[in-house]
């Protein structure tokens, strides 16, 4: 298992893990698989150990914009098409 990157390193970078979302958007690992797996997040896959690979910047805002429509009470199809997600 590989060591965790500073926060520093984390924000500096253009492309993170759904760990490090979890850590920057203060999300449960789990939530993020699960808006990944609807296609609400979409990824990049690393050829070299089939790691996804997340826009930092443009994906925390998606996560942030998914949040406060959970907390507006927005069920997951209504969040799909709001975000343009095929259902």
């Amino acid at each position: 298992m590989s060591r965790q990157r500073s926060m520093e390193s984390i924000l500096a970078s253009e492309y993170v893990t759904i760990g490090e979302l979890a850590r920057l958007t203060d999300s449960r690992y789990s939530t993020l698989k699960f808006y990944t797996e609807e296609g609400m997040l979409p990824f990049e896959q690393a050829e070299e150990n089939l790691t996804r690979r997340y826009k930092r910047e443009e994906t925390v805002a998606r996560i942030l914009r998914i949040k406060q429509w959970k907390s507006d009470g927005l069920s997951i199809p209504q969040m799909k098409e709001a975000l343009g997600v095929n259902q």
